[in-house]
């Protein structure tokens, strides 16, 4: 067999490259498909279950926690997140290190770089805590990982606020394009929050039918 020497170019050559934009995709996608998933089986096969409530009234479509409990979608689920998790990890330290080369001399944006990585951090193990301890079993671990998801909005504010002081000082268009976007899911995302906790405190307040 030959030997390949220590620090020889064959030896340090990548054994696999994938492309950012495809990785991006595909970690966004796994939630999205497992969870479509889980809802057409617990629709088909679960359907009484998924749509019971506390409240004793009529539903029509399972929630989102009441079609990832069951069995098997609970494992599906479980298995998309933990493969959508483990990139989000990659990509929050790529993105620190591209902010330190930024802003290489600017504290101020350096001390923000640092908090927005840890946002991210604290954003990924919220939802692993929700995915993999659920209410039933230890609730309060089940609540500290819904406030740790909760930061999402903060990261994606801190982001949008980097990005805002890199498109203020850069001239590619690329990255004007990348500032907008996080904008506007920054907003989708507040937005659709609000909305939720609308409606999750109407649904605590009258218990109306086809609302749980």
């Amino acid at each position: 067999m030959q030997q390949v020497p220590y620090g020889s170019v064959d030896r340090d050559k990548p054994l696999i490259r994938v492309p950012f934009t495809r990785l991006a995709v595909i970690t966004v996608c796994l939630p999205l498909l497992g969870l479509v998933a889980c809802i057409v089986l617990a629709l088909l096969y679960h359907y009484n279950d998924a749509t019971y409530t506390h409240c004793e009234v009529p539903n029509y479509l399972p929630s989102i926690s009441a079609a990832i409990s069951l069995t098997p979608e609970r494992y599906i689920w479980r298995f998309s997140i933990g493969l959508h998790s483990a990139p989000r990890f990659l990509v929050a330290a790529a993105y620190l290190s591209f902010y330190r080369g930024r802003f290489s001399r600017r504290l101020t944006e350096q001390l923000l770089s640092a908090l927005t990585f840890l946002l991210a951090l604290s954003e990924n193990v919220g939802l692993l805590l929700l995915t993999y301890v659920s209410s039933n079993e230890t609730y309060s671990v089940h609540k500290s990982g819904f406030i740790l998801f909760i930061d999402s909005l903060f990261h994606m504010m801190c982001t949008c606020k980097l990005w805002s002081l890199i498109a203020k000082y850069s001239l590619s268009a690329e990255e004007m394009k990348s500032y907008r976007r996080k904008l506007r899911l920054f907003l989708f995302n507040g937005f659709f929050g609000l909305l939720a906790a609308y409606f999750y405190k109407r649904h605590n307040a009258y218990c109306e039918a086809g609302r749980c």
